[in-house]
Order: structure tokens, then C-alpha cells, then sequence
């Protein structure tokens, strides 16, 4: 891990979204994967890192605070069983499918900053459905956006395995189609680098949350590129393939 982040008495939150009306996937949030509800892997590793966090001497009065955001009683739940237990409800208005994600983080802010009497230096959201994540994932996150004083948030991404400058196409109306991006880059080598969104790990500044249209991407965003699998659960295949690299042994969650 980096002993070199700023470990100056920061507050920070951590939020674990997970409501319950998933039409891709009913009940995704607490499908059984590996052994165990998916839900549990966030809690654990958010557990984790706040309990490393605790650990760090001579830097008095900083602290972590979990926080789940869900409509779902059944969710709720699952999150008691695994040490997660709160008054929070998601308002019905931030739980349908038209809701950004942001604006329910916000919310959660809203309340976590009136319940705990604190203001939080950091946010961290830790998307459920993309799990494959490690305390080290989160500290070299907050590690790079301390070092930016002006960056708003950050967020985890893998390589893409095809880039939109190169080898993406879309179809026009007329049934041709083209290169997503112009295609003025004749090799993959020379084409812009490109990034996959693999949602596991987002750092906001509060500031980039309080905000009439809040959103994980803004004009001062900066990207931590992980060094392993990480991917966003979607299809029932997913959790299959994730079921299989966990009982493997091939990563450890």
C-alpha cells in the first residue's frame, strides 16, 4: 500500500448503492456469487480499507463512515448480516431507472453529513455490481486526487480492448457504416489511448456532488488505470464467470 497519501485527519464517506428494482437482473444486488450476496463483497472491502485507514498513526481525527443507499427492505437486510446497518431510505424518486447515480449519492451525502455532524473531505462509491476491487485500488484513488488540488473526482478504468478511433463502427441510416470517430488513425498503436469505465471504484470531491447536475465525469476528472480483471456485472453470465475465477482461487475478493 502507499504510505505516502496524505492521511491529514480527512473525513470520508463511502457509499454502497444498491436499489432494488433491477429489471435486467432481478435481485442482482444480492444475487449469490461465489458463496456469498454480492452486496457482501462491497461491505467487506469497504470494511477493510476503513479499518486500515484507522489503523494509520499520528494523524488524529480523521475517520470513515459507511453508508448503503437502497428502497430495498430485503437489501437491507443482507447488508445487517454483513455489519452494514442504517436509517437511510432512498427516496422513491431516486430509485427508478431515469435517476442518475450521482444525484442518489448526493442525497446520501445530504443525510450522512447531518447524522454524523461532519463534513467529508472525500466520497468514495463503491458500485456493488462491480466488486473486483482492493483496499489498494482505493487508497492509489485517493493517493492521485490529493495530488490534484483541482480535480473534482476520480474514477477506475481498464484498457479497451477495441478503441472507437481505429476499429469501432457504426451504422448510418443508409445501412453504410463507418469508423465511429472519423477513422483518420490507420494503426491501433497510433490511435488515442481509450479507457473502459469499469465502475468498481468513483472519488468525489463533496463539491462535484453539491451541484445541480452532479456526475462522475466532469471538466476536472482524472482516471486510475487497474493493473487487473475488473469488469461490471450485467448478464447472468457475468456472475457465472465471476462465480468461476473466485472458486478458482484466480482472484481473491
Amino acid at each position: 500500500m502507499h504510505d505516502d497519501i496524505t492521511y491529514r485527519g480527512m473525513n470520508i464517506l463511502i457509499t454502497i448503492c444498491a436499489r432494488g428494482g433491477s429489471k435486467g437482473i432481478p435481485g442482482k444486488n444480492i444475487k449469490p456469487v461465489g458463496g456469498k450476496p454480492l452486496l457482501a463483497y462491497s461491505i467487506e472491502t469497504a470494511k477493510r480499507f476503513a479499518e486500515h485507514y484507522a489503523l494509520k498513526k499520528g494523524h488524529a481525527g480523521h475517520s470513515v463512515d459507511i453508508e448503503l443507499s437502497t428502497d430495498s427492505e430485503a437489501i437491507k437486510d443482507v447488508a445487517r448480516e454483513y455489519g452494514l446497518s442504517t436509517d437511510y431510505v432512498r427516496p422513491a424518486y431516486l430509485a427508478n431507472d431515469t435517476c442518475g447515480k450521482p444525484d442518489a449519492i448526493r442525497d446520501l451525502l445530504c443525510y450522512a453529513g447531518e447524522h454524523y455532524d461532519k463534513k467529508y473531505d472525500y466520497v468514495i462509491d463503491l458500485d456493488v455490481t462491480s466488486p473486483i476491487r482492493t483496499v489498494e485500488d482505493i487508497e492509489e484513488c485517493l493517493r492521485l486526487i490529493e495530488a490534484a488540488p483541482e480535480a473534482k473526482t476520480i474514477f477506475s478504468v481498464n484498457p479497451c480492448a477495441r478503441n472507437p478511433y481505429f476499429n469501432q463502427v457504426q451504422e448510418d441510416s443508409d445501412g453504410y457504416c463507418h469508423v465511429v470517430l472519423g477513422g483518420k488513425y490507420t494503426t491501433r498503436q497510433g490511435s488515442p489511448k481509450v479507457y473502459d469505465m469499469n465502475a468498481s471504484v468513483y472519488v468525489y470531491r463533496p463539491e462535484a456532488l453539491m451541484c445541480e447536475h452532479p456526475k462522475a465525469v466532469t471538466d476536472r476528472s482524472l482516471i486510475y488505470v487497474m493493473d487487473h480483471v475488473c469488469f461490471d456485472l450485467d448478464e447472468p453470465s457475468d456472475y457465472d464467470y465471476l462465480a468461476y475465477l473466485i472458486d478458482s482461487g484466480k482472484i481473491m475478493l
